[in-house]
């Protein structure tokens, strides 16, 4: 018998909430965000966002511990550890980015129960900036695909 895999989004689906809206709105972005949402693609705008930070001179620490504030709701805490512990393969398909998600989900001792998280790619550079960009190359053609953002087909 084949193992039962259950794929979940993450923002307004594991957490009750958006995580780049919870860090832009706690971290005190709401202005510059609201100014440049609607010309800039969505990860170059978060993106945007973490240079704003690493420029008032915020941490990838600050960011951290903005993020681990984010509340999951126990009862998806339970159902995630139950359906692990019925053999589910876990995983996540998301348009938020790695450096979130997993910082959340480690926060609430649930990261390792997922086998796989597919979501826009994060790293830290030499600065100690975070960075944030597209899991596919918005420049390359479209995916033709007019449910989803150009960067991630879901």
């Amino acid at each position: 018998m084949s193992k039962l895999m259950v794929v979940f989004d993450f923002d307004r689906t594991i957490i009750d909430g958006d995580s780049d809206r919870w860090l832009i709105t706690h971290m005190g972005l709401t202005h510059l965000f609201d100014q440049l949402v609607s010309a800039m693609p969505w990860n170059s705008l978060m993106n945007r966002m973490m240079e704003e930070l690493h420029f008032q001179g915020k941490t990838i620490e600050d960011v951290g511990e903005c993020l681990k504030q984010m509340p999951l709701h126990p009862k998806i805490i339970s159902a995630l550890k139950f359906a692990h512990s019925m053999g589910c393969d876990l995983r996540i398909v998301s348009d938020a980015n790695q450096f979130f998600i997993k910082t959340i989900l480690e926060q609430h001792h649930v990261a390792g129960l997922f086998t796989d998280i597919i979501t826009n790619p994060s790293y830290v550079d030499d600065e100690g900036r975070l960075r944030i960009v597209p899991y596919h190359d918005i420049k390359l053609a479209p995916h033709g695909c007019s449910l989803c953002p150009s960067n991630m087909c879901k």
